[in-house]
């Protein structure tokens, strides 16, 4: 059994993903703990799996046979990989200078036990905090905010602030509903009581009702603002702005569909 097993599935980002080993390979050099760095391939065709085992041996890469989406490809390590942590993280994600990242998210959870995810807080490259921490939505908050109606109508806009904590403070450690997932570090007891992600979001929304399930199930979802990791986020299924983009670009209407599924799943 490992001590944490870190999760980072490659659909055709290879660069991005050498770099973010690399950081956090010396992040996490000298620890005491047997931490295990894992690539889940969605196809990609890059052949990122011979670039790992020629840069990086230790790191272990599992290929999938297509691109299975976010949720199937994290389940399939872990339900492969035993470990008392998870720690699930983006291409885009380079780990700082400094004091040891994974060392830090690994004595919070040990020293705050009902803990049952905790995610960092992430800058982006402009410098600027992304929004990665937020309150469970209502149904209009998501496509106001996906496609930009908050920059033009003022009661889109204040669903939106509210939905994204725009009023929080982001260097506290506090309990929050969800976090987005880019960055989760996760219990592995949490996940046996709560259940692995739900493989019916191909993309989008798979981490928000994974905390609201990790809720259910008496456990915690914590946002450790005094803990930084830079994101390279470039909002892919933003970048044709308005309503234009539901018809121009794919993962807008994949993100519309997984947010109708998500309602669909939790309507009360």
């Amino acid at each position: 059994m490992y001590d944490i097993v870190t999760i980072t599935i490659n659909f055709k980002m290879k660069d991005k993903i050498l770099a973010m080993l690399e950081s956090l390979l010396k992040d996490a050099r000298g620890l005491p703990l047997r931490i295990q760095p894992v690539v889940i391939d969605n196809a990609s065709g890059d052949g990122i799996g011979a670039l790992l085992q020629e840069k990086f041996p230790v790191v272990r890469c599992v290929e999938n046979a297509g691109n299975v989406g976010f949720g199937v490809a994290n389940n399939i390590i872990l339900k492969q990989f035993e470990s008392k942590y998870y720690f699930i993280i983006n291409p885009d994600i380079v780990f700082p200078e400094g004091p040891s990242v994974v060392w830090r998210l690994y004595e919070f959870m040990e020293g705050n036990p009902k803990a049952g995810l905790v995610s960092p807080k992430l800058i982006l490259d402009n410098g600027k905090v992304q929004p990665s921490c937020m309150r469970f939505p209502n149904f209009f908050d998501p496509p106001f905010h996906r496609l930009g109606f908050h920059k033009r109508y003022n009661f889109a806009k204040k669903r939106v602030e509210e939905f994204l904590m725009s009023d929080f403070s982001h260097t506290r450690v506090v309990p929050v509903d969800w976090v987005v997932g880019a960055a989760m570090f996760i219990r592995g007891s949490a996940l046996k009581d709560a259940g692995l992600f739900d493989e019916r979001f191909f993309m989008y929304f798979e981490d928000c009702d994974l905390c609201r399930r990790i809720w259910d199930a008496r456990w915690m979802v914590y946002y450790k603002g005094d803990l930084t990791l830079r994101h390279s986020h470039e909002r892919a299924s933003a970048k044709i702005p308005g309503l234009r983009s539901i018809f121009q670009n794919k993962l807008t209407r994949i993100h519309l569909k997984s947010w109708l599924q998500y309602w669909w799943k939790w309507l009360e």
